[in-house]
């Protein structure tokens, strides 16, 4: 996916100069798993800037939600296996504070280092002017007040033998999502960095659903959910289909 530079100004030479954060040389795509305990809720010292295509779509392969443009890329250094796609983190900078839906990855260019965050235009003007360019953050893992319940997405492409799921709308970062077999086994489903977990069956006929599916957050609550998508007359299933499922996680720590 092609993506853009993260927005900077001279002013930003001054701003760096301040900041007493400081980042190990790390090799590319270090894998930084987002794995938190009952308890924990570290703060992450970085840097933000801002992209004028901040939209809610990108690597995660979420759908941009109309209104809603507090949305942010994380660094390619955090990113791991889209670890957090979907997490909201609250940013604290100097002037002010906002809270962002981590949607994109901020690739491995000039300034996008550890806990580097790229915001939308509308997210930088809560914490300083866009003329900053750039400044220094600290950043956490939030748990918002959500009312709706997570939903499922089934990936352009699926079909009965090649399933791809996606979580949406979910109050915590997902850690695990498991698959229940027609035999009644459990099988944890391997994620992709495009942000969707896959199921291959090898087997006569496929699978249509309904799907038990049961998702785990970082905090190690769990959700089970019964989801059916459309099943078409061709018998096969009608990807690209967003279904709400019944339950929310619990707030965090």
């Amino acid at each position: 996916m092609k993506r853009r530079t993260p927005v900077v100004s001279g002013i930003s030479i001054v701003l760096l100069l301040l900041t007493t954060v400081t980042f190990a040389q790390l090799p590319y795509r270090v894998h930084l798993p987002l794995v938190m305990r009952i308890g924990q809720n570290p703060l992450m010292s970085g840097e933000a800037t801002f992209y004028l295509e901040a939209d809610g779509s990108g690597a995660c392969l979420f759908d941009p939600i109309p209104g809603d443009r507090m949305v942010a890329a994380i660094s390619y250094l955090n990113y791991g296996n889209a670890d957090y796609c979907g997490a909201y983190v609250e940013v604290f900078g100097p002037q002010g504070s906002v809270v962002v839906r981590i949607v994109d990855e901020c690739p491995d260019n000039p300034g996008c280092g550890l806990n580097h965050l790229d915001l939308s235009p509308e997210a930088f003007e809560r914490i300083a002017p866009r003329a900053w360019g750039r400044v220094p953050i600290t950043w956490r893992v939030i748990s918002p007040p959500l009312t709706d319940p997570v939903q499922f997405h089934l990936k352009d492409g699926s079909n009965p033998w090649w399933l791809a799921f996606q979580v949406r709308r979910h109050r915590n970062p997902i850690a695990t999502l498991e698959y229940r077999t027609p035999q009644g086994q459990w099988v944890q489903l391997n994620r992709t960095p495009y942000n969707y977990f896959i199921r291959e069956c090898q087997c006569t006929g496929g699978e249509g659903g309904p799907f038990i599916l049961r998702v785990t957050d970082i905090y190690g609550n769990t959700l089970t959910e019964t989801v059916q998508f459309t099943t078409l007359s061709s018998g096969g299933l009608s990807p690209g289909e967003l279904v709400s499922g019944s339950g929310q996680f619990p707030y965090g720590p």
